[in-house]
């Protein structure tokens, strides 16, 4: 299996990096339609197109190893967010 794997929802693309993933499940926790763990513990997508958008970013955000991108349809990234946006 490849290392990251992408879908476009909601005009986003959604890139996990699978070998940064460490079965944390927070993404899971926000957006349980979005994701799920797959056999090794790392998350895949299940059904993100039912997430509403914001939800879905946030879900991707609260990622604590950021193995969750996310791009706008300009390509900026949006998530994770950069340092200089960030909130102390």
């Amino acid at each position: 299996m490849s290392r990251f794997v992408e879908r476009v929802v909601h005009g986003l693309t959604i890139r996990i990096d699978r070998d940064l993933c460490v079965g944390f499940a927070n993404c899971m926790e926000l957006a349980p339609e979005a994701f799920k763990l797959d056999d090794a513990g790392v998350v895949a997508f299940l059904s993100p197109e039912q997430v509403e958008r914001q939800r879905l970013i946030e879900a991707c955000d609260v990622c604590p190893v950021d193995a969750i991108t996310v791009l706008d349809a300009a390509g900026k990234q949006v998530v994770p967010r950069p340092a200089c946006e960030q909130v102390p």
